[in-house]
């Protein structure tokens, strides 16, 4: 059985190595895009199970990123956690409202992000 493919998209790699780390300690496969940009098009090429987004990111925020993904119908199934460290009155709200799945803030306890993970990862389209 492979494993199941986590795209986290996320500009701080610190942020990214924690992720990465308990993800692959729990059995899945991740690989990274830095900005929203790079991961809408590394969406669409790799077609991930799931995907984490940081909301607030360089040249393409995760507002938008997740907002193009979830408008194409080749990976708008894809599950998508938000995630970022700006969490404002309404942001939860307004992450729904943009396509997200679930919303999480950092500073984040890494055992629920799995948690959150294991219970979104199977909730996508079975290609």
């Amino acid at each position: 059985m492979s494993k199941k493919r986590v795209l986290v998209v996320e500009d701080n790699m610190d942020s990214y190595e924690l992720m990465r780390f308990v993800l692959e300690r729990n059995g899945y496969e991740t690989f990274l895009a830095v900005n929203g940009l790079d991961g809408v098009s590394a969406a669409q090429k790799q077609v991930p199970d799931l995907i984490i987004m940081d909301l607030s990111m360089p040249i393409m925020d995760g507002w938008t990123a997740t907002s193009l993904i979830k408008k194409d119908e080749h990976i708008s199934y894809i599950p998508v956690i938000a995630v970022t460290a700006y969490a404002m009155p309404g942001d939860r709200i307004r992450a729904l409202n943009v396509g997200c799945d679930e919303y999480v803030t950092k500073p984040m306890d890494l055992l629920d992000l799995v948690e959150t993970v294991n219970l979104w990862v199977n909730k996508g389209k079975v290609m």
